[in-house]
């Protein structure tokens, strides 16, 4: 057999060194491609009847169950804090994996945010099966549920992908306690990027339309040493409210005791008055770096209600998941292809 032309010799090895560079240039390409945006029109196409179909659940659902808007908008921010919001607070705990929704600080998340969710993902899945996300169900939800309460319209957009991973040890350190310090309730807020107006406006907002169970305030109301800044009518009626709370944990109290269920600034006026229900709400109205916050919240509604729109645009695209970060899941409480929960 005949050697080849030293010409060929040479170009053999060159002709592949191209290949392989062409080769490396288009994965890196690949790799380095942007997720996609979310976009204000995502399911125009897809499922054009999404918002429509979100409304005929969530208005006649908050009419009967008027705790539903509160209890969505708690599960959406705890989600969007613990690894972005992906809806990994709402997978369910198995076998195999004890997910977020288990660690003690969510297992307080009322039932009706979970149901509202429910609803809407079956109603979407009969509409247009597989193409909207659970985290995307939740983010329009709880928008929804917070305009037909009195809160501000805010602009949200939609893409998002629900995560593949829900692990309670995750949650610890990325939510708010309300026995916790103001300097530890702001470095939390801060680590996710918010500033302290962001966090008095999201915390007002949020505790505005919100309950909490009696074991979260009672220690401000007995013991040795009850907590002075409470205002006295207020603790006799939180006494008697939660006089036999031991028996029944289930019971809760409103955290506007003025206006509840309404969004509005009054539960800033309730602060500069001893009314706060929780020990880290009254402290925004003591603490010198969110006093001034609440004083301006407390006069002005519509500065309150701006600003409460943006940190809310803000926390709607925290860390979210897109493209093939993620993936549309049949059902909420469960991933579609990792049946261990992890």
């Amino acid at each position: 057999m005949a050697n080849p032309p030293p010409l060929l010799l040479l170009l053999f090895p060159f002709t592949t060194l191209l290949l392989i560079l062409s080769s490396l240039a288009q994965t890196t390409t690949t790799n380095n491609q942007q997720p996609p945006p979310l976009t204000s029109d995502y399911y125009a196409k897809t499922c054009p009847r999404f918002h429509q179909v979100v409304q005929t659940i969530v208005v006649p659902k908050q009419s009967t169950t008027p705790t539903t808007a509160a209890a969505t908008l708690r599960l959406f921010f705890h989600d969007c804090m613990v690894g972005g919001c992906d809806a990994s607070v709402l997978i369910a705990s198995n076998a195999y994996n004890k997910a977020e929704r288990d660690q003690d600080i969510n297992e307080s998340l009322a039932g009706d945010g979970f149901d509202i969710v429910t609803r809407v993902k079956m109603a979407l899945e009969i509409e247009c099966p597989g193409v909207v996300s659970c985290s995307d169900v939740l983010a329009a939800a709880t928008h929804d549920l917070i305009i037909q309460v009195g809160g501000p319209h805010y602009d949200i957009k939609f893409g998002r992908k629900d995560g593949l991973e829900s692990k309670a040890t995750n949650v610890e350190g990325n939510l708010g306690r309300s026995n916790m310090s103001m300097d530890s309730i702001i470095k939390i807020f801060e680590s996710h990027r918010y500033t302290v107006r962001e966090m008095v406006a999201l915390m007002g907002g949020g505790h505005s339309i919100g309950f909490a169970h009696c074991k979260e305030f009672q220690s401000r109301l007995f013991g040795p040493k009850p907590d002075p800044a409470v205002h006295p009518k207020l603790a006799e009626k939180l006494k008697r409210m939660c006089a036999n709370s031991t028996n029944d944990p289930t019971v809760s109290a409103f955290l506007d005791p003025i206006s509840a269920g309404n969004f509005d600034n009054m539960i800033f006026k309730n602060l500069l008055n001893g009314l706060g229900v929780l020990g880290t709400d009254q402290a925004m109205a003591s603490d010198p770096r969110t006093r001034p916050i609440v004083e301006e919240y407390a006069r002005d509604q519509v500065l309150f209600f701006h600003d409460f729109a943006r940190a809310m645009e803000k926390t709607s695209v925290y860390r979210v998941k897109t493209g093939d970060q993620g993936e549309v899941r049949r059902r909420c409480d469960a991933f579609n292809n990792h049946p261990m929960g992890q």
